[in-house]
């Protein structure tokens, strides 16, 4: 960790990022009700500048979270329902002919798709082939567009969250291993409590919904993430993540007994960057302007529950993906005193 203390502008934007996050719940709590750590979650993913999966069942809000947050955010929206007849030019955008009425020449125009715009809800991703798929990857990993042999950027900041549903699976495209690890984050998006439940029913059936409003801009956005990269980390916390990680990866002398019995493969070093970014941003979120220990276990599900592969074994005694999580916390002690291995 650097020695360097941290700058006084520094520690007045990482106050100013908590002010802005509990403005932001309060806003978002007009029109979503719970949902508290999927919303943590999701603010993690765009302030570490990553892209965010959400799973859940039909009808948990998911789509008004997202247009809510966009809104919140101050940031331009697109919304892309993924269906098995999409093409990639339907998302990314085509070349036409027109007319130029100054020259009378025909010439090709670009127009844009609905992948440019600051946020974009990719709607089941799964229910899409896999050529519409790479081509909505792409724009998340390069954040610009290859079309008629020209480079098209997308606007910064540049984040896409993309739903899944777990019901229906037959005539879906699952999103290969590959793919899954470019998201950042793995989301889970359950049912809300009997109270939650009440309150929406309420609410949503007496029209006492309320109006967003935006709380952030595009370029303070793009600050907070630059100072997300500013946060130190200690060796004590990079070991720790170095440490679940490498952990789950069978065959390795350090798996547990558990991961080489349950485990086909582990987490690759995209886990570790994403811990340690992750837990960076959520430190932000609560006004520190250190990552702990304590905030790498809070991102760790999300982290890498989309990068753990249970095997057949796993799956035959009910374990999952999460489950593995769990046991790799329980193994995994955050108060081990770590230091970087010999090379």
């Amino acid at each position: 960790m650097s020695n360097l203390p941290p700058s006084p502008d520094d520690v007045a934007a990482v106050q100013r990022c908590e002010q802005a996050y509990n403005k932001l719940r309060d806003e978002l709590s007009k029109v979503i009700v719970g949902q508290d750590a999927v919303i943590e979650q999701v603010l993690i993913a765009i302030f570490a500048r990553g892209h965010a999966l959400l799973e859940g069942v039909p009808g948990l809000a998911k789509t008004l979270m997202v247009s809510s947050l966009a809104r919140a955010l101050d940031l331009t929206f697109k919304r892309i329902q993924f269906t098995p007849d999409l093409m990639p030019s339907d998302i990314t955008g085509t070349e036409v002919i027109q007319e130029n009425l100054e020259t009378r020449q025909r010439e090709y125009r670009f127009l844009p798709g609905p992948l440019f715009a600051n946020l974009i809800l990719a709607d089941e991703i799964n229910r899409t082939p896999p050529k519409t798929q790479a081509a909505m990857l792409e724009a998340m990993q390069e954040r610009q567009i290859s079309a008629g042999g020209k480079v098209h950027k997308l606007p910064t900041p540049y984040f896409v969250l993309a739903t899944q549903n777990p019901l229906e699976q037959e005539g879906t495209y699952p999103l290969p291993e590959a793919q899954l690890d470019r998201f950042l984050l793995h989301i889970k998006v359950d049912y809300p409590t009997a109270a939650e439940e009440w309150d929406i029913a309420r609410r949503i059936t007496s029209g006492s919904q309320g109006d967003v409003r935006a709380v952030l801009t595009a370029e303070e956005i793009v600050r907070v993430q630059d100072l997300v990269t500013r946060v130190p980390v200690s060796d004590q916390v990079l070991g720790y993540a170095c440490a679940l990680v490498r952990a789950s990866r069978p065959g390795q002398p350090e798996s547990p007994d558990f991961v080489n019995k349950w485990t086909n493969w582990g987490a690759g070093p995209r886990g570790v960057l994403t811990l340690i970014t992750a837990a960076k941003a959520r430190a932000v979120l609560y006004g520190r302007y250190h990552a702990s220990a304590g905030d790498v276990r809070a991102v760790a599900k999300g982290a890498l529950r989309h990068r753990l592969a249970p095997n057949y074994a796993a799956q035959a005694a009910g374990v999952n993906s999460e489950k593995l999580v769990d046991l790799l916390l329980e193994a995994i002690p955050a108060d081990t005193a770590y230091e970087r291995p010999a090379a």
